[in-house]
């Protein structure tokens, strides 16, 4: 078995590596985690019904999981680096099962809640180890950047296909078999990881940063559950500037210490390079962006026009097969061109998609809806692979989990800022008014009013994409690289 010399330290009753299973193998365990970001949408007006819960409790039952998730990425990557990474990803897998099971036991919202942030736990160990997983798999650029596609498509899919599956379960069989639903994925995804995966892990360990991993989780939790909670209490109120304080200084603290330690939980040079920081934002605002309207959409169309969750899932095809046909495309055009054309592509949908639905009242036509959906789905179809590449190459590949948690952490982060945003944005009362046991006219303002948000974030989308991808930013990138290659620390 050939390994790259400095990279990674294979034991020696590792199977034989077989590129193609293990990329397999990683998509097949980040469908699991990435289908039940969204697969839960669809589901939660009849979790709703079932344990009386308010839009808050929902906004919490889809964010404990994206927080929890976001909070432990980093530390997921550096116990991955340091223990092994198909250790800690099998038993992320295990995690994950185990509270999918607790979720579909669930018999109040708390409980769910509580399940899904243990879900997160799993998830959080799953994600960045598997992209490291593949980035020290495949190791010439070329093939790195297709198999980096095939990973975007996995996860554009997942995502996309959620509210469909979720629509369709949810009728059949109840909310619940929606986490049920996990295990079969998940044992396969086991045994997958155990026949076929070896092991890898950094040559130099690091330590463990238990100060910056404390700050980062910190500002991440008290930033949106100031968004969720902010309607409910005011935004003048006490707790909320609390939080919004305690969010600023732990930001603010975070880069004071991470700066300043020998070996931070995060390398803040690699913030220098600008491809890397702008894939950072960019996933930001495309996962918030794509987030937001998901949630508000499933309860338009659920709550506001009437449909049952079947039927929503349904009408929300078109966004999922469009996601299906971008992820795939992007990796091919990054691979070929490089990431700007698919990231400014993606940026055209991400604005014009939201555009369109500005226009959504219970009159529209399916056709526009569709339409609309179909044209958002492409752009965050094709943001997925551009992003991920950038963020992983020119860094050191003996960091590659530490890197590769940085971006899923930053997919996380914008997915759970869209939910408390959607949920915040002109007053939470609109949700909560109904007119016969549905949503009023109130809550078309308050979707108008994140779908104008969400094309002005595609439109920052493709500035950015214009600034990190430009020849000065590249070569910025080149000489960053250099500087990782000759430093002792990177």
């Amino acid at each position: 078995m050939r390994v790259a010399s400095g990279d990674t330290r294979l034991a020696v009753s590792s199977p034989p590596v077989r590129p193609f299973l293990v990329l397999g193998a990683c998509c097949l365990s980040l469908f699991l985690v990435m289908m039940d970001v969204t697969i839960v949408n669809v589901a939660l007006p009849s979790i709703r019904l079932a344990f009386d819960a308010g839009i808050p409790a929902l906004q919490w039952i889809v964010d404990a999981y994206t927080l929890v998730v976001s909070a432990l990425l980093m530390m997921a990557g550096t116990l991955a680096d340091r223990f092994g990474r198909r250790r800690i990803f099998l038993t992320g897998i295990v995690v994950f099962c185990l509270a999918s099971a607790l979720c579909g036991m669930a018999t109040s919202s708390g409980a769910l809640i509580a399940a899904r942030a243990l879900q997160g736990v799993g998830g959080a160990m799953l994600n960045p180890v598997a992209l490291s997983i593949i980035a020290n798999t495949f190791t010439q650029p070329a093939a790195r950047a297709r198999a980096i596609g095939v990973w975007g498509m996995m996860s554009g899919a997942a995502l996309a296909i959620g509210p469909v599956a979720g629509g369709a379960i949810s009728d059949l069989f109840g909310w619940r078999m929606v986490f049920w639903i996990n295990l079969p994925i998940g044992v396969m995804a086991l045994l997958l990881t155990l026949r076929f995966i070896p092991e890898s892990r950094s040559p130099v360990p690091r330590r463990f940063d238990f100060p910056g991993q404390s700050l980062a989780a910190l500002t991440t939790v008290a930033l949106v559950a100031a968004l969720i909670e902010g309607p409910g209490f005011g935004w003048g109120s006490f707790p909320i500037r609390g939080l919004f304080v305690l969010a600023a200084v732990g930001s603010v603290s975070f880069v004071l210490i991470e700066g300043r330690r020998a070996e931070p939980m995060l390398d803040l040079r690699f913030f220098r390079s600008p491809p890397f920081a702008s894939s950072v934002v960019l996933a930001v605002l495309c996962f918030a962006i794509f987030a937001s309207l998901l949630f508000l959409n499933t309860l338009y169309l659920q709550e506001y026009c009437g449909m049952t969750p079947g039927r929503a899932g349904l009408e929300l095809m078109p966004l999922a097969v469009a996601v299906m046909i971008g992820a795939p495309l992007s990796g091919r055009l990054v691979a070929a061109r490089g990431a700007r054309l698919p990231l400014l592509l993606a940026a055209g949908g991400l604005t014009v998609g939201p555009l369109m639905l500005t226009g959504l009242d219970a009159a529209v036509s399916w056709e526009w809806r569709a339409a609309g959906y179909a044209v958002l789905g492409a752009g965050f179809g094709l943001c997925n692979a551009p992003i991920t590449n950038a963020a992983v190459s020119g860094m050191p590949r003996r960091q590659a989990g530490v890197a590769a948690a940085v971006a899923s952490t930053s997919r996380q982060i914008g997915t759970a800022l869209g939910v408390a945003i959607a949920g915040s944005v002109g007053a939470a009362e609109a949700l909560h008014a109904s007119v016969g046991g549905r949503l009023s006219a109130d809550f078309l303002g308050l979707m108008r009013s994140v779908c104008w948000l969400a094309a002005g974030g595609g439109v920052l989308v493709g500035v950015i994409a214009l600034l990190g991808t430009s020849r000065h930013a590249q070569r910025v990138a080149r000489r960053m690289a250099d500087g990782f290659d000759s430093s002792p620390q990177g």
